[in-house]
């Protein structure tokens, strides 16, 4: 028993940044639209999607991390696995949130073309694409802090955030 508690704690823990850096992220954009669309009383969700997104965002990160290709460029300048991981958190982002929209839609129809076509043509595309252009911008500056993290050390940089210095 005590082994599986370490391992959900363990795997807690290495859940806990991707999801608060997502929520502040969600949070933020969340706070951006309303304030544009105040003036139309248009009504929008509130934190409690953003912590659904980041949620999710920090579930699809935990799950494609641990893929064998994933850190694939350790030794190489850190731009490569920024721009590698990236790409790879950008794609599992996007199964997922086609998935997470074919489902339904599978449900309905009982066929995956016919699901697929609905899908195509009942989807907001602009907003589909503004969301995946967030998310894309996100993961690279979340990589970016964590190759940072990785290379220079978790403690070392803990050291320069709360005291400014290297020592």
């Amino acid at each position: 028993m005590a082994k599986i508690f370490t391992k959900i704690k363990h795997e807690f823990f290495k859940l806990l940044p991707p999801t608060i850096f997502f929520f502040i992220a969600f949070s933020l954009l969340m706070i951006t639209q309303r304030l544009i669309q105040r003036e139309y009383g248009v009504p929008l969700t509130g934190f409690g999607m953003a912590a659904i997104g980041a949620l999710l965002v920090g579930k699809v990160v935990l799950l494609t991390d641990m893929l064998p290709f994933v850190n694939k460029f350790p030794h190489k300048p850190l731009l490569y696995n920024i721009i590698w991981k990236t790409g790879i958190y950008f794609s599992a982002a996007f199964m997922f949130r086609y998935l997470e929209h074919i489902v339904p839609l599978l449900r309905k129809y009982e066929d995956v073309a016919q699901a697929h076509q609905h899908l195509i043509e009942e989807i907001v595309w602009p907003h589909f694409w503004l969301l995946m252009i967030w998310l894309g911008v996100l993961f690279f500056v979340y990589c970016t802090m964590r190759e940072l993290v990785r290379a220079i050390g978790r403690e070392k940089v803990i050291q320069m955030f709360i005291s400014g210095s290297e020592k």
